[in-house]
Protein backbone atom coordinates (compact mmCIF):
# COMPACT_ATOMS: atom_id res chain seq x y z
CA UNK A 1 0.00 0.00 0.00
CA UNK A 2 0.81 3.48 -0.77
CA UNK A 3 1.97 4.76 2.44
CA UNK A 4 3.03 8.48 2.09
CA UNK A 5 1.55 11.77 3.38
CA UNK A 6 -0.39 14.32 1.54
CA UNK A 7 2.64 16.79 2.74
CA UNK A 8 5.10 14.62 0.94
CA UNK A 9 2.80 14.72 -1.68
CA UNK A 10 2.82 18.84 -2.10
CA UNK A 11 6.84 18.48 -1.80
CA UNK A 12 6.59 15.92 -4.83
CA UNK A 13 4.62 18.36 -6.60
CA UNK A 14 6.18 21.54 -6.35
CA UNK A 15 10.19 19.62 -6.79
CA UNK A 16 8.63 18.05 -10.31
CA UNK A 17 7.68 21.73 -11.28
CA UNK A 18 11.35 22.95 -10.20
CA UNK A 19 12.77 19.43 -12.35
CA UNK A 20 10.21 19.54 -15.62
CA UNK A 21 10.39 23.24 -16.28
CA UNK A 22 11.82 24.56 -19.61
CA UNK A 23 11.51 20.91 -21.43
CA UNK A 24 8.92 21.48 -24.52
CA UNK A 25 7.37 18.50 -25.95
CA UNK A 26 10.17 16.18 -24.30
CA UNK A 27 8.68 13.16 -22.50
CA UNK A 28 10.57 10.73 -20.23
CA UNK A 29 8.79 7.59 -20.37
CA UNK A 30 9.65 4.48 -17.64
CA UNK A 31 7.58 1.15 -18.74
CA UNK A 32 8.66 -2.19 -18.66
CA UNK A 33 8.24 -3.80 -22.35
CA UNK A 34 11.50 -5.37 -23.10
CA UNK A 35 11.37 -8.90 -25.12
CA UNK A 36 12.07 -8.98 -28.50
CA UNK A 37 8.07 -8.09 -29.65
CA UNK A 38 7.33 -5.84 -26.77
CA UNK A 39 10.41 -3.52 -27.88
CA UNK A 40 8.91 -3.20 -31.30
CA UNK A 41 5.82 -1.94 -30.63
CA UNK A 42 6.98 0.27 -28.06
CA UNK A 43 9.36 1.93 -30.95
CA UNK A 44 5.64 3.15 -33.14
CA UNK A 45 4.44 4.93 -30.51
CA UNK A 46 7.79 6.57 -30.06
CA UNK A 47 8.41 7.43 -33.55
CA UNK A 48 4.43 8.38 -33.85
CA UNK A 49 4.94 10.97 -30.26
CA UNK A 50 8.06 12.40 -32.47
CA UNK A 51 6.39 12.66 -35.94
CA UNK A 52 3.60 14.62 -34.15
CA UNK A 53 6.69 17.04 -32.49
CA UNK A 54 7.63 15.44 -29.11
CA UNK A 55 10.86 14.14 -27.90
CA UNK A 56 10.93 10.69 -26.46
CA UNK A 57 13.20 9.64 -24.39
CA UNK A 58 12.76 6.04 -23.61
CA UNK A 59 13.23 4.40 -19.66
CA UNK A 60 12.31 0.48 -19.73
CA UNK A 61 13.18 -1.24 -16.72
CA UNK A 62 13.06 -5.09 -17.06
CA UNK A 63 9.65 -6.31 -14.81
CA UNK A 64 6.44 -5.01 -14.32
CA UNK A 65 6.85 -4.34 -10.63
CA UNK A 66 10.47 -3.09 -10.67
CA UNK A 67 8.99 -0.55 -13.39
CA UNK A 68 6.21 0.96 -11.16
CA UNK A 69 8.26 1.27 -8.12
CA UNK A 70 10.97 3.01 -10.15
CA UNK A 71 8.12 5.18 -11.23
CA UNK A 72 6.39 5.63 -7.65
CA UNK A 73 10.12 6.44 -6.09
CA UNK A 74 10.52 8.89 -8.69
CA UNK A 75 7.12 10.81 -7.93
CA UNK A 76 7.70 10.82 -4.42
CA UNK A 77 11.47 11.90 -4.71
CA UNK A 78 10.70 15.03 -6.91
CA UNK A 79 12.02 13.33 -10.05
CA UNK A 80 8.91 11.80 -11.94
CA UNK A 81 9.19 10.75 -15.49
CA UNK A 82 7.03 13.13 -17.91
CA UNK A 83 4.75 9.15 -17.87
CA UNK A 84 4.98 6.26 -16.42
CA UNK A 85 3.16 2.41 -17.48
CA UNK A 86 1.01 0.49 -15.14
CA UNK A 87 -1.70 -2.41 -15.97
CA UNK A 88 -5.47 -1.70 -16.68
CA UNK A 89 -6.23 -2.20 -13.12
CA UNK A 90 -6.04 -0.17 -9.73
CA UNK A 91 -2.35 0.45 -8.89
CA UNK A 92 -2.81 3.52 -9.57
CA UNK A 93 -5.48 4.68 -7.84
CA UNK A 94 -3.66 5.22 -4.31
CA UNK A 95 -1.26 7.33 -6.15
CA UNK A 96 -4.59 8.95 -7.91
CA UNK A 97 -5.94 9.81 -4.17
CA UNK A 98 -2.69 10.97 -3.17
CA UNK A 99 -2.73 13.83 -5.94
CA UNK A 100 0.33 12.63 -7.60
CA UNK A 101 -0.84 12.31 -10.91
CA UNK A 102 -2.70 14.69 -13.90
CA UNK A 103 -5.97 14.15 -15.32
CA UNK A 104 -5.77 13.85 -18.94
CA UNK A 105 -9.17 15.06 -19.31
CA UNK A 106 -9.20 17.22 -22.05
CA UNK A 107 -7.93 14.65 -24.28
CA UNK A 108 -10.21 12.03 -23.28
CA UNK A 109 -13.63 14.76 -23.76
CA UNK A 110 -12.11 15.96 -27.38
CA UNK A 111 -12.02 12.03 -28.47
CA UNK A 112 -15.18 11.01 -26.60
CA UNK A 113 -13.79 8.01 -24.85
CA UNK A 114 -17.24 7.74 -23.26
CA UNK A 115 -18.42 6.42 -25.98
CA UNK A 116 -15.23 5.03 -27.98
CA UNK A 117 -14.11 2.34 -25.43
CA UNK A 118 -15.37 -0.34 -23.55
CA UNK A 119 -16.93 0.13 -20.09
CA UNK A 120 -14.85 -2.08 -18.21
CA UNK A 121 -11.15 0.34 -19.55
CA UNK A 122 -13.51 3.18 -18.70
CA UNK A 123 -14.32 1.75 -15.01
CA UNK A 124 -10.59 1.46 -14.57
CA UNK A 125 -9.07 4.30 -15.82
CA UNK A 126 -11.76 7.53 -14.89
CA UNK A 127 -12.15 7.87 -10.87
CA UNK A 128 -14.33 10.57 -9.57
CA UNK A 129 -15.75 11.66 -12.73
CA UNK A 130 -12.04 12.65 -14.57
CA UNK A 131 -9.72 10.46 -16.81
CA UNK A 132 -6.51 9.78 -15.20
CA UNK A 133 -4.95 7.13 -17.50
CA UNK A 134 -4.77 6.64 -21.23
CA UNK A 135 -4.95 2.80 -22.39
CA UNK A 136 -2.79 1.96 -24.84
CA UNK A 137 -4.39 -1.80 -25.35
CA UNK A 138 -6.73 -4.01 -24.18
CA UNK A 139 -5.28 -7.31 -23.65
CA UNK A 140 -6.87 -10.66 -22.99
CA UNK A 141 -5.02 -12.89 -20.76
CA UNK A 142 -6.14 -15.97 -20.87
CA UNK A 143 -5.48 -16.99 -24.49
CA UNK A 144 -4.51 -20.30 -25.34
CA UNK A 145 -1.66 -20.96 -27.84
CA UNK A 146 -0.69 -24.01 -30.07
CA UNK A 147 2.44 -24.83 -32.05
CA UNK A 148 0.66 -26.37 -34.83
CA UNK A 149 3.67 -28.73 -35.48
CA UNK A 150 3.63 -30.36 -32.06
CA UNK A 151 -0.14 -31.01 -32.12
CA UNK A 152 0.53 -32.21 -35.71
CA UNK A 153 3.57 -34.56 -34.06
CA UNK A 154 1.22 -36.09 -31.51
CA UNK A 155 -1.57 -36.86 -34.28
CA UNK A 156 -3.92 -34.54 -32.94
CA UNK A 157 -5.87 -33.53 -35.76
CA UNK A 158 -8.35 -30.62 -34.69
CA UNK A 159 -7.53 -28.12 -31.92
CA UNK A 160 -9.45 -28.61 -28.54
CA UNK A 161 -12.71 -27.24 -28.32
CA UNK A 162 -14.03 -28.82 -24.74
CA UNK A 163 -12.03 -28.98 -21.38
CA UNK A 164 -12.49 -32.80 -21.93
CA UNK A 165 -10.71 -32.55 -25.50
CA UNK A 166 -8.05 -30.15 -24.24
CA UNK A 167 -6.82 -32.86 -21.84
CA UNK A 168 -6.80 -35.40 -24.53
CA UNK A 169 -4.64 -33.52 -26.35
CA UNK A 170 -2.44 -33.05 -23.31
CA UNK A 171 -1.97 -36.80 -22.91
CA UNK A 172 -1.72 -37.41 -27.28
CA UNK A 173 1.57 -34.79 -26.92
CA UNK A 174 2.95 -36.43 -23.40
CA UNK A 175 3.09 -39.71 -25.33
CA UNK A 176 4.42 -38.01 -28.28
CA UNK A 177 7.42 -37.20 -25.52
CA UNK A 178 6.05 -33.05 -25.70
CA UNK A 179 6.06 -31.10 -23.45
CA UNK A 180 1.80 -30.54 -23.38
CA UNK A 181 1.53 -27.55 -21.70
CA UNK A 182 4.55 -24.59 -21.05
CA UNK A 183 4.62 -22.82 -18.55
CA UNK A 184 6.80 -20.30 -16.63
CA UNK A 185 6.74 -20.92 -12.95
CA UNK A 186 6.32 -17.41 -11.24
CA UNK A 187 3.62 -16.54 -9.56
CA UNK A 188 1.93 -14.19 -12.10
CA UNK A 189 1.56 -16.94 -14.81
CA UNK A 190 0.47 -19.37 -12.45
CA UNK A 191 -2.59 -16.93 -11.74
CA UNK A 192 -3.21 -16.53 -15.45
CA UNK A 193 -3.55 -19.99 -15.60
CA UNK A 194 -5.76 -20.77 -12.82
CA UNK A 195 -7.89 -17.58 -14.29
CA UNK A 196 -7.91 -19.65 -17.17
CA UNK A 197 -9.58 -22.69 -15.65
CA UNK A 198 -12.20 -20.17 -13.84
CA UNK A 199 -13.19 -18.78 -16.74
CA UNK A 200 -13.65 -22.15 -19.19
CA UNK A 201 -14.79 -24.36 -15.98
CA UNK A 202 -16.59 -21.90 -14.10
CA UNK A 203 -17.81 -19.38 -16.76
CA UNK A 204 -18.83 -15.76 -16.36
CA UNK A 205 -21.60 -16.16 -13.46
CA UNK A 206 -18.30 -17.49 -11.16
CA UNK A 207 -15.84 -15.35 -12.20
CA UNK A 208 -17.99 -11.93 -11.64
CA UNK A 209 -19.50 -13.70 -8.13
CA UNK A 210 -16.25 -14.77 -6.64
CA UNK A 211 -13.79 -12.06 -7.61
CA UNK A 212 -16.42 -9.06 -8.13
CA UNK A 213 -19.00 -9.68 -5.34
CA UNK A 214 -16.52 -12.15 -3.11
CA UNK A 215 -19.99 -14.23 -2.75
CA UNK A 216 -19.68 -16.74 0.07
CA UNK A 217 -21.69 -19.14 -1.54
CA UNK A 218 -19.44 -19.26 -4.70
CA UNK A 219 -16.61 -19.89 -3.56
CA UNK A 220 -17.88 -22.70 -1.21
CA UNK A 221 -19.81 -23.91 -4.50
CA UNK A 222 -19.39 -27.53 -6.13
CA UNK A 223 -18.45 -25.38 -9.81
CA UNK A 224 -15.32 -23.20 -7.77
CA UNK A 225 -14.50 -26.93 -6.13
CA UNK A 226 -14.27 -27.82 -9.77
CA UNK A 227 -12.09 -25.21 -10.78
CA UNK A 228 -9.34 -26.02 -8.27
CA UNK A 229 -9.49 -29.85 -9.00
CA UNK A 230 -8.88 -28.82 -12.48
CA UNK A 231 -5.77 -26.46 -11.93
CA UNK A 232 -4.51 -28.84 -10.17
CA UNK A 233 -5.00 -31.55 -12.50
CA UNK A 234 -2.71 -29.68 -14.79
CA UNK A 235 0.67 -30.09 -12.76
CA UNK A 236 1.87 -33.10 -14.73
CA UNK A 237 1.94 -31.94 -18.25
CA UNK A 238 3.79 -28.97 -17.17
CA UNK A 239 7.87 -29.68 -16.96
CA UNK A 240 10.65 -29.68 -14.58
CA UNK A 241 12.07 -27.18 -15.75
CA UNK A 242 9.34 -24.79 -15.40
CA UNK A 243 10.24 -23.17 -12.24
CA UNK A 244 11.60 -19.28 -12.89
CA UNK A 245 11.35 -19.19 -16.37
CA UNK A 246 10.03 -16.30 -17.91
CA UNK A 247 6.90 -16.34 -20.49
CA UNK A 248 8.74 -15.77 -23.43
CA UNK A 249 10.44 -18.86 -23.04
CA UNK A 250 7.76 -20.43 -22.39
CA UNK A 251 6.00 -19.39 -26.00
CA UNK A 252 9.62 -20.03 -27.55
CA UNK A 253 9.16 -23.70 -26.91
CA UNK A 254 6.20 -23.50 -28.72
CA UNK A 255 7.58 -21.89 -31.67
CA UNK A 256 10.85 -24.49 -31.56
CA UNK A 257 7.60 -27.35 -31.72
CA UNK A 258 8.98 -28.58 -28.09
CA UNK A 259 5.87 -27.78 -26.53
CA UNK A 260 2.21 -27.84 -27.30
CA UNK A 261 -0.26 -25.50 -25.69
CA UNK A 262 0.46 -22.16 -23.78
CA UNK A 263 -1.84 -20.47 -21.80
CA UNK A 264 -1.15 -16.72 -21.83
CA UNK A 265 -1.88 -13.26 -23.19
CA UNK A 266 -1.80 -12.09 -26.28
CA UNK A 267 1.23 -10.15 -26.09
CA UNK A 268 2.48 -13.74 -26.54
CA UNK A 269 1.46 -13.22 -30.24
CA UNK A 270 4.43 -10.50 -30.89
CA UNK A 271 7.30 -13.13 -30.15
CA UNK A 272 5.54 -15.51 -32.76
CA UNK A 273 5.36 -12.72 -35.40
CA UNK A 274 9.51 -11.48 -34.30
CA UNK A 275 10.43 -15.15 -34.79
CA UNK A 276 8.51 -14.82 -38.51
CA UNK A 277 5.85 -17.27 -37.85
CA UNK A 278 2.34 -17.00 -39.13
CA UNK A 279 -0.73 -17.50 -37.39
CA UNK A 280 -2.72 -20.66 -38.71
CA UNK A 281 0.38 -21.98 -40.33
CA UNK A 282 3.09 -22.46 -37.62
CA UNK A 283 1.00 -21.25 -34.38
CA UNK A 284 -3.07 -20.79 -33.73
CA UNK A 285 -5.01 -19.86 -30.78
CA UNK A 286 -7.93 -20.21 -28.96
CA UNK A 287 -10.33 -17.52 -26.84
CA UNK A 288 -11.73 -20.15 -25.09
CA UNK A 289 -12.22 -23.66 -24.57
CA UNK A 290 -16.14 -23.18 -24.67
CA UNK A 291 -18.63 -20.89 -26.65
CA UNK A 292 -19.03 -18.61 -24.16
CA UNK A 293 -15.78 -17.82 -21.94
CA UNK A 294 -16.02 -15.24 -21.13
CA UNK A 295 -13.70 -12.35 -22.64
CA UNK A 296 -11.41 -10.84 -19.72
CA UNK A 297 -10.27 -7.25 -20.65
CA UNK A 298 -6.82 -6.30 -19.11
CA UNK A 299 -4.11 -4.21 -20.94
CA UNK A 300 -1.24 -1.38 -20.21
CA UNK A 301 -1.67 2.32 -19.58
CA UNK A 302 -0.04 5.34 -18.89
CA UNK A 303 -0.27 7.62 -16.10
CA UNK A 304 1.00 11.38 -15.91
CA UNK A 305 3.18 12.01 -12.94
CA UNK A 306 1.66 15.70 -11.52
CA UNK A 307 3.75 19.06 -12.47
CA UNK A 308 2.15 22.23 -13.15
CA UNK A 309 4.39 22.85 -15.91
CA UNK A 310 2.61 23.82 -18.81
CA UNK A 311 5.96 22.07 -21.21
CA UNK A 312 5.71 18.70 -19.42
CA UNK A 313 1.81 19.11 -19.54
CA UNK A 314 1.51 19.67 -22.66
CA UNK A 315 3.82 16.67 -23.43
CA UNK A 316 1.76 14.62 -21.10
CA UNK A 317 -1.46 15.80 -23.75
CA UNK A 318 0.47 14.93 -26.68
CA UNK A 319 1.54 11.53 -25.43
CA UNK A 320 -1.99 10.50 -24.94
CA UNK A 321 -3.42 12.18 -27.63
CA UNK A 322 -0.85 10.16 -30.08
CA UNK A 323 -0.80 6.63 -28.33
CA UNK A 324 -4.93 6.56 -28.26
CA UNK A 325 -4.99 7.57 -32.26
CA UNK A 326 -6.94 5.34 -34.71
CA UNK A 327 -4.00 4.31 -36.71
CA UNK A 328 -1.41 4.24 -33.89
CA UNK A 329 -3.43 2.01 -32.15
CA UNK A 330 -3.35 -0.79 -35.36
CA UNK A 331 0.32 -0.30 -35.92
CA UNK A 332 1.15 -0.89 -32.36
CA UNK A 333 -1.15 -3.51 -31.23
CA UNK A 334 -0.45 -5.52 -34.52
CA UNK A 335 3.09 -5.47 -33.10
CA UNK A 336 2.31 -5.82 -29.21
CA UNK A 337 -0.04 -8.79 -29.74
CA UNK A 338 -2.88 -7.05 -28.32
CA UNK A 339 -6.05 -5.01 -29.52
CA UNK A 340 -6.84 -1.62 -30.18
CA UNK A 341 -8.92 0.05 -27.05
CA UNK A 342 -11.36 1.89 -29.38
CA UNK A 343 -14.03 -0.23 -31.87
CA UNK A 344 -13.64 2.83 -34.43
CA UNK A 345 -10.94 1.40 -36.07
CA UNK A 346 -9.64 -0.84 -39.24
CA UNK A 347 -9.84 -4.39 -38.78
CA UNK A 348 -9.11 -4.93 -42.40
CA UNK A 349 -5.29 -4.42 -41.38
CA UNK A 350 -5.19 -6.99 -38.20
CA UNK A 351 -4.02 -10.36 -37.85
CA UNK A 352 -6.68 -13.57 -37.75
CA UNK A 353 -6.18 -13.51 -33.85
CA UNK A 354 -6.92 -9.78 -33.41
CA UNK A 355 -9.59 -9.66 -35.66
CA UNK A 356 -11.56 -12.62 -33.49
CA UNK A 357 -11.00 -10.28 -30.41
CA UNK A 358 -11.88 -7.72 -31.65
CA UNK A 359 -15.71 -9.23 -33.25
CA UNK A 360 -15.73 -11.03 -29.43
CA UNK A 361 -15.29 -7.58 -28.24
CA UNK A 362 -18.32 -6.95 -30.00
CA UNK A 363 -20.77 -9.20 -27.57
CA UNK A 364 -20.89 -7.12 -24.42
CA UNK A 365 -22.12 -9.97 -22.55
CA UNK A 366 -18.61 -12.15 -22.68
CA UNK A 367 -17.17 -8.87 -21.88
CA UNK A 368 -15.88 -9.02 -17.95
CA UNK A 369 -12.83 -6.82 -16.21
CA UNK A 370 -9.80 -8.58 -15.21
CA UNK A 371 -9.78 -10.01 -11.51
CA UNK A 372 -6.89 -7.11 -10.72
CA UNK A 373 -9.71 -4.59 -11.52
CA UNK A 374 -12.41 -5.85 -9.33
CA UNK A 375 -10.15 -5.65 -5.94
CA UNK A 376 -7.88 -4.11 -3.87
CA UNK A 377 -3.83 -4.45 -4.79
CA UNK A 378 -3.41 -6.04 -1.67
CA UNK A 379 -6.56 -8.44 -2.05
CA UNK A 380 -5.41 -9.25 -5.01
CA UNK A 381 -1.76 -9.82 -4.38
CA UNK A 382 -3.05 -12.23 -1.47
CA UNK A 383 -5.46 -14.32 -3.74
CA UNK A 384 -2.18 -14.62 -5.99
CA UNK A 385 -0.71 -15.98 -3.27
CA UNK A 386 -3.11 -18.35 -2.58
CA UNK A 387 -2.78 -19.60 -6.11
CA UNK A 388 0.76 -20.18 -6.49
CA UNK A 389 1.02 -22.02 -3.13
CA UNK A 390 -1.79 -24.31 -4.84
CA UNK A 391 -0.36 -24.89 -7.14
CA UNK A 392 3.49 -25.61 -5.80
CA UNK A 393 2.00 -27.48 -2.38
CA UNK A 394 -0.32 -30.62 -1.54
CA UNK A 395 -2.90 -28.11 -0.52
CA UNK A 396 -6.30 -29.88 -0.27
CA UNK A 397 -9.39 -28.61 -2.33
CA UNK A 398 -10.75 -27.60 1.44
CA UNK A 399 -7.83 -25.68 2.74
CA UNK A 400 -7.89 -24.16 -0.72
CA UNK A 401 -11.71 -22.72 -0.64
CA UNK A 402 -10.70 -22.10 2.96
CA UNK A 403 -8.03 -19.91 2.01
CA UNK A 404 -9.32 -18.25 -1.37
CA UNK A 405 -12.45 -17.29 1.27
CA UNK A 406 -10.24 -15.86 3.68
CA UNK A 407 -7.91 -13.86 1.03
CA UNK A 408 -11.23 -12.47 -0.73
CA UNK A 409 -12.95 -11.21 2.51
CA UNK A 410 -10.36 -9.81 3.97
Amino acid sequence: MFHKTRLMAQTAIALAIGATAGHAQEAEVIHFWTSGGESAAISVLADAFEERGGEWTDNAIAGGSAARSAAINRIIGGDPSTAALFNTSQQYHEIIAEGLLNDIDDVATRNDWDNILPAPIVDAIKVDGRYYAAPVNIHMPLWIWYSSGALEQAGIESPPKTMEEFFAALDALQAADITPLALGGQRWQENLLFSAMMTNVGGRDLWTGIYADKDEEAITSPEFREVIETFVRLKPYVDSASPGRNWNDATAMLIGDTAGFQIMGDWAKGEFTQADQQIGVDYNCLPGLREDAPYVLGGDVFVFPRTEDPAQIEAQNLLAETITAPDVQVAFNNLKGSIPIRFDVDVSAMDACAALGMEIMGDPSRLVPDASQMMNEYVYGSVQDVVTELWNTDMSVDEAVERFGNALQN
